[in-house]
C-alpha cells in the first residue's frame, strides 16, 4: 500500500488535479491514503482535500506524519503534478521488488525550454520521490520539508512518466503563482 504525502499553499486548483489522477490508484487498492500538509492556504484547498478524502494537516511533526502513513510506502509528490500512463502497475511492481527510492521519469510531453534545463536546477520533488515508510522514518525531523527527503538522492527511475506540477493551470516553468 501507499501513502502519498503533498505540500501545499493556496493550490487549489493543482491539488484538484493532483487528487483526480489519484482515485484511480485508490479504486485498484494501491493508495491508502493521502496526507496534505498545508503552509497556511488562503484558499479552498481544505475543501478539495476534505472532498476526495485526504487527511488536512494545518501543523505537523514530520515524524508523526511520516509514522501516521498508512501505506509501507510514501510518495512525495508537489501539488499539481499527475503520474500518467500504466503509473499504478509500474509502482506497484516497483514497490514489490526493490527496498530504493524511485522517481518518475520526465514527461516527454512537458519539457522545459532548452535554456531552462540547462542553467536551472530541477525542483527536489519535480519527478516526485517513492521511497519506503521505513526509511523516511529513519530520515524525518519534527520540521524536515519533503524537499529535504528527495535532495541529494540516488535514486533509480520508474517507466511512468510524471506530468510536473508546472503544467497545472498553464503555469510556465520557473514562474511563481502569485
Amino acid at each position: 500500500m501507499l501513502t502519498i504525502i503533498m505540500e501545499t499553499r493556496d493550490n487549489e486548483a493543482e491539488l484538484a488535479q493532483t487528487l483526480s489522477v489519484l482515485v484511480a490508484g485508490a479504486v485498484e487498492g494501491l493508495v491508502s491514503d493521502v496526507i496534505i500538509l498545508d503552509h497556511g492556504s488562503k484558499d479552498g484547498s481544505s475543501r478539495v482535500a476534505d472532498a476526495a478524502g485526504a487527511r488536512f494537516c494545518t501543523s505537523w511533526d514530520m515524524k508523526e506524519i511520516v509514522l501516521s502513513a498508512r501505506g509501507d510506502w510514501l510518495l512525495l509528490l508537489e501539488a499539481g503534478a499527475r503520474p500518467a500512463g500504466r503509473w499504478i502497475d509500474d509502482v506497484a511492481e516497483y514497490m514489490s521488488l526493490n527496498k530504493t527510492p524511485a522517481r518518475f521519469s520526465p514527461s516527454r510531453l512537458h519539457r522545459r525550454p532548452f535554456l531552462q534545463r540547462v542553467m536551472k536546477r530541477t525542483a527536489p520533488l519535480e519527478l516526485g520521490l517513492l521511497l519506503s515508510r521505513q526509511l523516511a522514518t529513519a530520515m524525518a525531523r519534527p520540521s524536515t520539508p519533503l524537499s529535504d527527503f528527495a535532495n541529494g538522492r540516488a535514486v533509480r527511475r520508474l517507466g511512468s512518466e510524471l506530468v510536473p506540477a508546472w503544467v497545472a493551470i498553464g503555469n510556465r516553468p520557473g514562474v511563481e503563482n502569485p
